[in-house]
């Protein structure tokens, strides 16, 4: 039997069925089945809690529809997915909708931006017919808002939004630490020094679609800093950004950018001289200043860059328990790590050949030893032991 509550539900559903006049998300919040329903956020509401007064124009962008998260005056009028909340879509956003799905272009919407976030001056029918036929972007004239209040997160975005302002780079490279900003600029500025000293590059060179090519026309205009930070970006920093990526070592940092390690590594490198603070090995891979680092990666290819690790070989002594001396050398056998195994006399038991990989953050002897404790000295029967790292080494083929 039907209980009163289910006829309830009964009733409504087929009420919602029922009903032709009206907006599905109306009925639907009718029903109780979009209880959890949001609002847009509203440009108002967001611009006094950020203290942002000041504007700049930016002009026609291309804005991800995804940031468009809040609209000026019609905000109460839309749901947070940009889908009308209580009227039935009008005829114009119905015209809209239809001619964006035959391919008809539109003049660009109007935003209003505060940091990372867009807001609907102009043209909410227009977004939410693109948000509804799921659109990625759409073209745009913005106006943005600067944050004046001083947390942590506002002086970063105002650091960054002056270093985007300065060199004409993409708002990508996002730092976490104050200040680092302006050492990027310090490379840049010293990069322009170098380009505008060079023979053989000219600015057209450094315009072109093939930044990675070599540069050989005759000087012919002087180059600007922001061509200057172009080539940069390409020749230098994504490059660094990509070795950086293969070494796996933004997992090791989950609270920092790659833009972080890329500042903090290429900065203690290429200013300070500090290789010793990334391990061994590090002036091995990277060179040992910027511009002979951007020489030896414009001639490559993605592919072909250098990975972020270091080899390690060390050899173990160990102490074993008699009669574990076979079970040991079978369960460490099964170890990719370990090269050779030796059951020797004298001192030792067993001589073990450990080969290991490191990122250049890590020391050797860190990973050494949380090698041999994690997996040689946890097994069971095993004394004591002894690691030796080989320091200069000749190896005669084989």
């Amino acid at each position: 039997m039907a209980t009163t509550s289910s006829k309830s539900m009964m009733a409504k559903l087929r009420d919602f069925f029922a009903i032709s006049n009206k907006d599905n998300s109306e009925i639907r919040r009718e029903l109780g089945l979009d209880s959890d329903i949001k609002d847009i956020a509203s440009f108002e509401n967001t611009q006094k809690k950020e203290g942002a007064f000041d504007c700049r124009e930016r002009g026609v962008q291309t804005v991800k529809l995804s940031q468009i998260t809040g609209s000026v005056g019609r905000y109460q009028d839309f749901d947070d997915q940009f889908r009308f909340k209580s009227q039935a879509p009008s005829e114009r956003f119905t015209a809209i909708l239809e001619a964006m799905r035959c391919g008809t272009s539109f003049p660009p919407v109007k935003l209003y931006q505060i940091k990372d976030e867009y807001y609907v001056l102009d043209g909410n029918h227009r977004v939410a017919a693109a948000k509804k036929l799921n659109h990625d972007e759409i073209l745009a004239t913005i106006i943005e808002f600067i944050p004046s209040s001083e947390t942590l997160d506002n002086v970063l975005y105002k650091e960054m939004m002056d270093f985007c302002d300065r060199t004409g780079l993409p708002r990508s490279i996002k730092l976490t630490e104050v200040g680092q900003y302006q050492n990027l600029l310090d490379q840049i500025h010293e990069h322009h020094d170098y380009l505008r000293n060079s023979v053989g590059i000219t600015k057209s060179n450094l315009d072109s679609t093939s930044l990675n090519s070599s540069f050989n026309a005759s000087f012919t205009a002087p180059i600007t800093f922001a061509s200057a930070a172009r080539d940069w970006y390409k020749t230098i920093y994504q490059p660094f950004c990509s070795i950086i990526k293969r070494g796996n070592i933004v997992e090791t940092f989950p609270d920092r950018t790659i833009a972080d390690l890329y500042a903090y590594i290429s900065f203690g490198h290429w200013k300070r001289k500090r290789p010793a603070q990334y391990g061994i090995g590090l002036g091995k891979m990277i060179p040992e200043t910027m511009e002979e680092f951007r020489r030896e990666m414009k001639e490559l290819n993605e592919i072909e860059y250098p990975e972020m690790k270091q080899s390690i070989t060390a050899f173990v002594l160990m102490i074993v328990r008699a009669k574990y001396e076979y079970k040991i050398i079978e369960k460490l056998f099964e170890l990719d790590e370990i090269a050779e195994i030796h059951a020797v006399h004298g001192d030792a038991d067993l001589l073990v050949k450990v080969r290991l990989s490191r990122d250049l953050l890590s020391s050797d002897a860190e990973v050494i030893s949380n090698f041999v404790h994690e997996k040689m000295r946890q097994l069971n029967g095993v004394v004591s032991s002894k690691t030796l790292i080989p320091g200069l080494s000749r190896i005669k083929p084989v």
